[in-house]
């Protein structure tokens, strides 16, 4: 049975209780929820009126919206976007509003002081019947941004990417959003919004503009950022210095005064203090805005930056852009779809997976200082969003009136699967659907078939199955440890978000610590059941902190136990601080399992621990050679090499006949039934076979241990063939004709 994940198709989750209700209830009261990261409760808070309402969970960010008001105006129940009144379009600057009467200003001055506001602390609005809070970023997109196709439409999927987006500004850990996104998203238009409107409010700052080419940005700059700016309202707008469609550079002089009852009378044209704000684009280098202070960074197509330039070393020098010390004093605001890895595709992967907000350092910032944000392809694909701005995931059973006001009648993910199913017969094409409209992060980073050697059909199927499943119950995260921390006695399994492990299958307490104790000598009591395989490392630390992960693949034998059969049932790839702890890992496995491990030899400091710790044993001598035949080192320690060509390709072959047999569908009925899917939910396992180079293995270290967990399951496959003697016995022969026999002479 399949089971689906309900939260799949969830941006956000509303968490229930995160503060405790005194707490809560009686600073709201006193209305004081302070903007920025809350520390006790782990806490970004993005209201800006003292009150805290739903808090959203947006992956791994904790978010505290505003307490909903009393009175949310009903409207239209969805989005409309404002009127702007005639009478305000005829005045084009600060200055033509302070020589207007007195009159016309108490006319519309509630008009412009509640735009300010709204700007200032976000707008609620009712939508569907439901109470709907969206940022003042949000808001001045949708009601003041000029786009391609006049003004935006309301999106919900948008409203959690502004709603990200102002946690990432709010909070003083990060330097901004790293986002994975599908084509004609928006981000292009969303971003130049949000530069429009940070330059017209902020005093001697400068805001930039990557992409993927120089002219790219350059076109971004004069198609999108200055028509915006030209489309503003008086009231919020500066005044420019230079031609009204400048190339190069957007520099604003005069601000736009907040105009309120208090000012509304002024009349001074002079002596007014300039902004001295400016927004400009650069070509596409990896020195970009080097040494530049920047408010706001963003950088556009950032996965599609071909060689030489670098997205990755960009990122390394712009990152200083956006800081002074310690304190982030500006943001970066990165979007992109993702190229093949080796079109720029794979520096955006890292810099996207190195943005994890569920991974930390003890500052409490992810490795870029970026917090990565992916929102699947079916929330924000035009043509199948409703006059709600939802979207419209399964073909529904009466049409249904879009945010166009045209019907829809297919649902978008039995679009996207039909369109799946089309492409089916060319890798390529499918590969590059997935990067342009992803459903998953992985489809996002799928990469070009030309070059693997196995069979990426089988590989997608079974990864998209995992995807779709309840990870839940099938993987578990966690830890081993010694239990009382006695080394040598038993181990204990802990399930913990930190831990290095990832476990499908646990055995039942009688088959734990299956270890036999000769003489000090331990033995694996489990060897019938399955094996590991290891790719191992030696030294703790490396130049700049790099160096490839540690890896352990344990896999089960076929057998007629309450075990599951010719599985893998765990995953390790890391690279601990030191050495000695991923030895300890290693042993610890081992031992909970009472399996063997087949390790790669060419790093013999694993093995030498094995050895001083009594668990020789445990370590499998390499199976294509007999005993006697084995180095002396081989016959001390165990392993195998990765050197010996014969090796390489016995490796190779034990991943692709393991594919062939239990990864993804098997249509021809050869091995299970052609609607069985097979039951290999490590993903990342995957993923990296789907990449894997015979001729450059260094960089596949899942693939290398993995490979040889199925070789060590498989031993007797590769047991060397023993010659027969052909020693010539000469025997007697005898004639047994009369009364005795007689010897026969040649």
């Amino acid at each position: 049975m399949v089971l689906q994940n309900e939260d799949q198709n969830k941006l956000y989750t509303v968490l229930k209780k995160p503060i405790p209700n005194t707490v809560m209830a009686s600073k709201n009261k006193a209305k004081t929820w302070e903007y920025g990261y809350h520390k006790k409760y782990d806490l970004v808070v993005i209201s800006k009126d003292g009150t805290l309402g739903d808090v959203y969970e947006i992956n791994g960010v904790k978010v505290g919206l505003p307490k909903t008001p009393k009175k949310v105006d009903k409207g239209v129940n969805k989005w409309q976007t404002k009127e702007y009144p005639k009478e305000l379009q005829r005045i084009k600057t600060v200055f033509d509003w302070s020589r207007r009467d007195n009159a016309f200003k108490n006319k519309w001055v509630d008009f412009v002081e509640n735009e300010f506001d709204i700007r200032e602390y976000g707008y609620w609005f009712t939508n569907n019947n439901k109470p709907t809070y969206i940022t003042g970023s949000h808001y001045m997109y949708l009601q003041w941004t000029k786009i391609d196709i006049g003004l935006p439409d309301f999106r919900e999927a948008n409203r959690i990417f502004f709603i990200y987006w102002e946690a990432c500004k709010a909070d003083k850990r990060c330097f901004g959003m790293c986002y994975l996104k599908n084509r004609r998203s928006g981000f292009s238009f969303m971003s130049s919004s949000e530069t429009v409107n940070q330059a017209t409010i902020s005093r001697d700052s400068r805001l930039g503009i990557l992409s993927k080419t120089g002219s790219d940005a350059k076109k971004m700059f004069t198609d999108k950022v200055v028509p915006i700016s030209n489309h503003y309202p008086f009231f919020f707008k500066p005044i420019q210095d230079g031609m009204d469609k400048p190339k190069t550079e957007l520099a604003y002089r005069v601000p736009a005064s907040k105009i309120t009852k208090k000012n509304m009378y002024e009349e001074d044209d002079n002596d007014v203090d300039g902004l001295d704000t400016t927004i400009d684009w650069k070509n596409t280098d990896d020195n970009s805005y080097d040494g530049e202070k920047l408010l706001l960074l963003v950088s556009d197509e950032s996965g599609k930056w071909l060689k030489p330039n670098n997205i990755l070393n960009n990122w390394r020098v712009t990152k200083t852009c956006l800081r002074l010390g310690s304190k982030i004093v500006g943001k970066c605001m990165m979007g992109s779809t993702c190229n093949a890895l080796n079109k720029g595709g794979g520096n955006f992967k890292k810099l996207y997976e190195d943005s994890n907000p569920f991974e930390r350092n003890a500052n409490g910032q992810t490795k870029t200082g970026l917090y990565s944000l992916f929102i699947p392809m079916e929330w924000n694909f035009e043509g199948y969003i409703d006059e709600f701005g939802m979207p419209v995931f399964k073909t529904p059973e009466k049409p249904v009136v879009g945010v166009d006001g045209e019907y829809i009648e297919t649902g978008v993910i039995d679009y996207w699967e039909n369109e799946v199913d089309s492409l089916k017969g060319d890798n390529d094409a499918l590969n590059e659907f997935y990067r342009q409209f992803p459903r998953t992060e992985n489809h996002a980073f799928r990469d070009e078939s030309k070059s693997s050697i196995f069979n990426l059909t089988k590989l997608y199927q079974q990864i998209d199955y995992n995807e779709s499943l309840i990870k839940d119950r099938f993987l578990t995260k966690g830890s081993f440890h010694w239990r009382d921390g006695i080394k040598d006695s038993k181990v204990v399994w802990v399930p913990n978000n930190t831990g290095r492990f990832l476990v499908s299958w646990i055995p039942k307490s009688n088959l734990q610590n299956n270890v036999i104790n000769k003489n000090g000598r331990y033995l694996p009591g489990n060897e019938h059941l399955g094996s590991f395989g290891c790719d191992p490392y030696d030294i703790s630390a490396t130049v700049m902190g790099r160096g490839s992960n540690g890896s352990l693949h344990g896999m089960t034998k076929f057998n007629m136990d309450d075990v599951p059969s010719n599985e893998f049932f765990l995953e390790y790839v890391a690279r601990p601080q030191t050495a000695e702890l991923f030895f300890e890992d290693i042993l610890m496995a081992c031992v909970f399992y009472g399996m063997p491990v087949l390790v790669e030899n060419n790093k013999a400091r694993l093995l030498y621990h094995f050895k001083n710790r009594g668990y020789r044993a445990f370590s499998m001598n390499r199976p294509d050679k007999l005993k006697n035949k084995l180095s002396a080192s081989e016959k001390e320690l165990g392993g195998i090499p990765n050197s010996s060509e014969d090796v390489k390709q016995a490796h190779a072959a034990a991943i692709e006949a393991y594919i062939e047999k239990y990864v993804g569908l098997d249509l021809d009925n050869v091995y299970r039934d052609p609607d069985e899917m097979g039951s290999m939910y490590f993903t990342r396992t995957l993923m990296d076979w789907a990449k894997f180079d015979i001729n450059n293995r260094t960089k596949y270290d899942a693939s290398i241990s993995s490979g040889l967990a199925i070789m060590a399951n498989q031993k007797h496959l590769y047991n060397p063939v023993v010659k027969e003697s052909k020693i010539s016995i000469n025997f007697a022969r005898y004639s047994n004709k009369g009364n005795r026999s007689q010897i026969i002479n040649k």
